[in-house]
C-alpha cells in the first residue's frame, strides 16, 4: 500500500470513527501544548541534523486532502521550491556542497543549506539530498508539515535554523478554538511572529558576517515599533476556508508567501520623484537634476536577503527634443566605499574557482549590461583576500551599506553640461529603477535560466525643462 493510498484510508477511518463520536456529543480533549521546558532538549541549528526519521513527517500532498486551497496556494510559491528552484540547486550543488568537501571553514554548508531550503531532509540526515526531481521529501522544499510543528527558537537572536521542530499529532497554528478530526491543533502564538521567519531569513556566514538580515533590518525599523510583522505583508488576512467543509472566515492567513519572485510585489516597491535646478536652460550651461527614491512599502531594506545576488540599479537619460539620448552618471557624494555603489564592469568572484577547481579562473564582470556610472544600491560580500564573493557562505568581510531601507529616502543628483547642439524645445530627464534577482554574469556562466537575470522594472520618474526661448517651443 503506497502512502496515499494508506493516508487516504485512514482519513476514511478516522472520519468514520469521529461523525460516530459527534453524534454522542463527545468532545474529545485536546492534547496538553509542549511546554517552553520540553523544548530545551530538543536540538536545534547544525545539532538537529539526523535527529528525526522521514516517517515523522506528513507530506504536503496528505494535508491537501482536505486543506486545498492552502495547498493551492503555497505550491506556487518559493516556499515550496526552495529546494527546486533552479538558482539554488546550481548554487547547491555546482558551488557549496563542492566548495564544503574543500575548505574546512565552509564545511557546515553541505549540511546547513539544507537547514532552511529542505529542512525534513536535513533533519533526517540526508545529506546532500537526492537532487530535485526525485519526488522526495527535499522537492518539498519548506512543506506545510514542518512549518506548523516549529514551537520555537533556541537562543537570542533568531538565525541559521535554529527552529525548534516537534513533529508528531499536534500541529501548530494561530488560531484558537480549532478542531480536527485528523490531528490536534493548539495556537503557538511564535507562528504569528517575525522571529519565526528569522529563524531562516537571518544568516551568519561562517565568518560571523551577516548575510541574510532581513529579519533583523525589520526588527530595527518603523514596522516592528508598530507592530506590524512579517507575516501582515508575505500571509495577508482575507476571507476564505481554512479546511474543505468549514465555515468561511474573514481573516484567513493566506500562505502566498510573495516576495522578490512577484512581480506584483515588485512594482512600485520604491516610490521616484525627480526634478531639476531650473525650469529654462540653454547650450552650454550646467544643471542639476535630483531624484528621490523612497522605500514606502517593504518592510527591510531593498534589496534584501542575499544582497550580492541581487542587482537593484538607477538609469537616468535626457531625451532631447529631436529624441537623442544622453546617459548621465551620478554625481558621487564621497563616502568611504562609494566606488561599490557605482556600477562598474570590473572582474569579480574569482573565489568561485575554488568550487569550480579552477585556480585561474580570473571572475566575472559583476554588474554587465549596466551602464557604467549609474547608482547602485546594494551591499557587497567580500572574501578572505578582500575579493566580491557571491558566495555568501564564503564571506569575511561586507561593503558599504548602500541599500534603501524601510520608509527610507535616498537622494541622487546629476549634474549635466547642456550640449553646446542640443537642439532647442523640451528637454526630459527620466529615471528608471531595475531589479535582478541573479547578477546576469553569473546566471549566464553557470546556466540560470534567464528569467532569473532578467531586468525588471520596479518603478520610473520623469521631469522636463526647456531649452532655448520661447520661440523654440
Amino acid at each position: 500500500m503506497t502512502r496515499g493510498v494508506y493516508q487516504r484510508y485512514r482519513i476514511v477511518m478516522v472520519m468514520t470513527v469521529v461523525l460516530f463520536l459527534l453524534s454522542l456529543s463527545f468532545t474529545g480533549a485536546a492534547a496538553e501544548s509542549i511546554g517552553k521546558a520540553d523544548w530545551e532538549p530538543i536540538p536545534t541549528g547544525d545539532a538537529a541534523h539526523g535527529t528525526r526519521e522521514y516517517s515523522d513527517f506528513e507530506s504536503s500532498e496528505d494535508c491537501a486532502e482536505c486543506h486545498v486551497d492552502l495547498y493551492q496556494q503555497w505550491s506556487r510559491t518559493m516556499m515550496s521550491r526552495s529546494y527546486t528552484h533552479s538558482w539554488d540547486e546550481i548554487e547547491y550543488f555546482k558551488l557549496a556542497v563542492p566548495h564544503a568537501e574543500k575548505k574546512a571553514k565552509v564545511a557546515g554548508v553541505k549540511a546547513g543549506c539544507n537547514g532552511c531550503h529542505a529542512p525534513i531532509a536535513f533533519l533526517a540526515g540526508d545529506t546532500p539530498p537526492p537532487k530535485p526531481g526525485s519526488g522526495g521529501f527535499a522537492d518539498e522544499g519548506v512543506n506545510c508539515d514542518f512549518c506548523h510543528t516549529v514551537v520555537g527558537f533556541k537562543g537570542d537572536i533568531p538565525h541559521n535554523f535554529n527552529w525548534i521542530c516537534s513533529p508528531g499529532e499536534t500541529k501548530y497554528g494561530g488560531r484558537e478554538g480549532l478542531e480536527s478530526p485528523f490531528h490536534e491543533i493548539e495556537k503557538n502564538e511564535f507562528l504569528e511572529s517575525a522571529d519565526f521567519c528569522g529563524t531562516c531569513h537571518n544568516e551568519m556566514s561562517p565568518y560571523g558576517v551577516w548575510v541574510k538580515s532581513t529579519h533583523l533590518e525589520w526588527s530595527e525599523g518603523p514596522y516592528a515599533a508598530e507592530g506590524v510583522t512579517c507575516q501582515d505583508c508575505h500571509m495577508p488576512r482575507g476571507e476564505g476556508v481554512l479546511a474543505d467543509g468549514s465555515e468561511v472566515v474573514s481573516d484567513m492567513r493566506h500562505h502566498l508567501f510573495h516576495g522578490a519572485h512577484v512581480s506584483s510585489k515588485l512594482r512600485g516597491a520604491v516610490e521616484m520623484v525627480m526634478w531639476s535646478d531650473v525650469d529654462r536652460g540653454k547650450p552650454g550651461q550646467t544643471v542639476k537634476v535630483s531624484l528621490a527614491l523612497f522605500n514606502q512599502k517593504a518592510g527591510h531594506k531593498i534589496p534584501s536577503g542575499s544582497a550580492e545576488e541581487r542587482q537593484l540599479w538607477v538609469t537616468v537619460e535626457a531625451v532631447d527634443a529631436e529624441g537623442n539620448h544622453y546617459h548621465l552618471p551620478v554625481d558621487r557624494k564621497g563616502f568611504e566605499g562609494e566606488g561599490q555603489t557605482i556600477t562598474s564592469n570590473e572582474l569579480s568572484y574569482q573565489d568561485m574557482g575554488e568550487p569550480l577547481d579552477d585556480p585561474e579562473f580570473e571572475g566575472l564582470p559583476r554588474d554587465a549590461t549596466i551602464y557604467e556610472g549609474d547608482r547602485i544600491f546594494c551591499l557587497p560580500y567580500f572574501d578572505e583576500q578582500g575579493r566580491r564573493t557571491i558566495q555568501q557562505w564564503n564571506t569575511a568581510s561586507l561593503g558599504v551599506d548602500y541599500r534603501i531601507g524601510p520608509r527610507q529616502t535616498r537622494i541622487e543628483t546629476y549634474t549635466w553640461t547642456l550640449p553646446e547642439d542640443l537642439p532647442g524645445g523640451k528637454l526630459r530627464f527620466e529615471a528608471t529603477l531595475r531589479y535582478r534577482r541573479l547578477v546576469k554574469s553569473v546566471g549566464d556562466f553557470l546556466g540560470v535560466p534567464q528569467e532569473e537575470t532578467e531586468a525588471f522594472v520596479i518603478n520610473t520618474g520623469l521631469t522636463t525643462m526647456a531649452i532655448g526661448d520661447r520661440a523654440h517651443e
